[in-house]
């Protein structure tokens, strides 16, 4: 009925009378409404229960678990990955601002020096994911920017569930760094056809590398 996150939803004896139930099944309801983070429920005299938007963090969570026992491999990710990306790359071009500009360029400058140990090496690999992250925040279009973060906490996933095996990957690292580079050419310039065609390359690699990754780990 047009009702927006922020809007009250009718107290108790208002939503008994309209459903035509009782306190006890109006209560009921609205804590499975609150636990699937639709609702917040305040409490006192101006309390009752308020619409939220379910946070993204929750939704992926929930996803995440949908799929923990079909246990999407690397390659199936990625896969998808070159499909999406290369959209939302084109849409987030125009609208860059100042601010993630900024946030891009951290993230590039965080991977400009070779890790010199493990945990440098983590935290390179969970900054190459956050630059994808920031992209989908400037997506106009609310199902590629969903899907593309999913999917970069999907491979977030892998990366710290494999952290222990993961062998060095220089080759990979000066990959993404480099197409990260050439992409900030393109935003600034505002070429959105040139960004998605960047890319769309930076996935086909992604997508070779991890194959080869996987290789290595299967033996």
């Amino acid at each position: 009925n047009g009702k927006q996150p922020g809007d009250r939803l009718p107290n108790e004896r208002e939503l008994m009378e309209q459903f035509e139930c009782s306190k006890g099944t109006v209560r009921e309801a609205l804590k499975s409404l609150e636990v699937q983070g639709l609702v917040r429920i305040k409490t006192g005299p101006n309390g009752g229960a308020v619409l939220e938007r379910v946070p993204y963090e929750k939704a992926s969570q929930l996803l995440r678990n949908f799929l923990h026992f079909d246990q999407p491999t690397g390659p199936e990710i990625y896969a998808l990955r070159t499909l999406v990306e290369p959209e939302i790359a084109a849409l987030a071009t125009p609208r860059l601002q100042d601010e993630d500009f900024a946030r891009l360029e951290s993230l590039v400058a965080c991977c400009e020096t070779p890790a010199s140990n493990f945990d440098e090496r983590m935290q390179q690999r969970i900054a190459e994911l956050e630059f994808h992250v920031v992209l989908a925040g400037c997506c106009d279009n609310a199902m590629l920017a969903f899907i593309g973060r999913f999917l970069n906490d999907m491979i977030r996933d892998l990366v710290i569930f494999k952290k222990a095996q993961l062998p060095e990957q220089q080759e990979f690292s000066c990959a993404n760094l480099n197409y990260h580079k050439q992409l900030m050419d393109a935003f600034r310039e505002r070429d959105a056809d040139r960004a998605r065609e960047l890319m769309r390359e930076h996935m086909q690699s992604a997508e070779h590398f991890n194959r080869e990754l996987e290789g290595q780990l299967q033996k």
